[in-house]
């Protein structure tokens, strides 16, 4: 146990409500007046009139810049030249994970403050402090590990109730992965996403991200499907954004997102959502647990339950490749990915024979 150190990070504020578009001034007026602000293209307009408004009224200033569609070294770069034309001095992301992560990196090299408005709730990436960076192809690029974590996030559950629902289910999907990743690294004593030992708080939080999904996950997603939020809409965020986001943070992941990053090569996948595959992840991850069968039977339920998919084909894979999935065996197991992070070693043999065992379970419970 000499020099191991354990941590829990997390967000220095997070919020949930309604509302908090048209009030953001309120929650970034302590850390700049001059934000530089990017934005998915569907929210670009209402963000310049709601949040746009709320920012001048205060006597500060904002500059509105859409996010060119993938999280690249380009795109970070591109908005790095923006921030300093413009002399901002807070970065502002609102949108999905990829537009979530470029504005972390903006401000990451800028050295300046950043605020975060996720508008889905498809991945736990808002909370961390990790950037994921992506080819120009979609292609997985590496991890960027930052040295804090967002200063505030800001969770409106009007719009994040009110976006596709499959949206919604793709971050039930990440954030089902949290808790048996955390157990694996736990065990292991692997390392988390701060490249510290995951802490006992760590897998406290992955373990009431699980227990919440089984509660609310359900009674959510069927009222997002009907473009409404309840108090179950409101718990299941937290936990897919925050206790996910926290939980993953610190008590580190494992299989299912290793498996993940080397499906982001497989061409057929490049539609489906990163819940979604991260959820196949899971899936490869029990069976290379050989997990009892009452908690695989238990997933799949919830995975079904959510309208996730569950197979392959239900991902969009018409055709099974052997080579492509084999590819995407060696890349999960690369050496700087977190399938080290599992407690006992795993090849790429166990990978492959993994994914077809997971898929043949996966199609018995269709």
């Amino acid at each position: 146990m000499k020099n191991v150190v354990r941590s829990v990070t997390s967000p220095k504020k997070f919020i949930s409500g309604q509302n908090l578009l048209s009030s953001l001034n309120d929650y970034i007026k302590d850390y700049g007046d001059k934000a530089f602000v990017i934005c998915d293209e569907f929210i670009l307009e209402r963000a310049q009139k709601e949040a746009g408004a709320s920012i001048e009224a205060a006597g500060n200033q904002a500059v509105f810049e859409k996010f060119q569609y993938e999280c690249t070294k380009e795109e970070i770069e591109r908005n790095r030249e923006l921030v300093r034309k413009h002399g901002s001095n807070i970065i502002i992301g609102i949108g999905g994970g990829k537009t979530l992560d470029t504005a972390k990196a903006t401000a990451y090299y800028e050295k300046l403050p950043v605020v975060i408005f996720p508008t889905i709730a498809s991945t736990d990436a808002p909370c961390t402090a990790l950037a994921v960076i992506y080819k120009k192809d979609g292609s997985f690029d590496e991890y960027l590990f930052l040295p804090t974590n967002p200063d505030v996030v800001l969770a409106d559950t009007g719009i994040l109730a009110a976006a596709p629902a499959r949206f919604f289910a793709a971050g039930i999907g990440d954030a089902l992965a949290t808790y048996f990743e955390a157990r694996a690294c736990y065990q292991s004593n692997g390392d988390n996403l701060v490249l510290n030992k995951p802490s006992t708080t760590g897998l406290g939080l992955a373990r009431l991200c699980y227990e919440t999904l089984l509660e609310n996950a359900v009674k959510a997603k069927r009222a997002v499907d009907r473009k409404v939020y309840t108090r179950a809409v409101e718990d299941t965020i937290e936990a897919t954004i925050y206790l996910s986001g926290v939980g993953a943070e610190s008590g580190g992941l494992a299989a299912a997102h290793a498996i993940h990053n080397g499906m982001t090569a497989v061409p057929s996948l490049h539609k489906a959502q990163h819940g979604e595959k991260v959820t196949f992840g899971l899936l490869t991850q029990l069976v290379l647990e050989n997990a009892p069968k009452e908690e695989l039977e238990t997933v799949i339920k919830l995975i079904k339950d959510v309208d996730l998919p569950l197979t392959l084909r239900d991902l969009g894979v018409e055709e099974f490749v052997e080579a492509e999935w084999r590819q995407v065996a060696e890349t999960a197991c690369a050496s700087n990915d977190t399938m080290v992070n599992m407690p006992f070693p795993v090849s790429p043999e166990d990978v492959y024979n993994a994914i077809i065992a997971a898929n043949a379970i996966a199609e018995s419970y269709k």
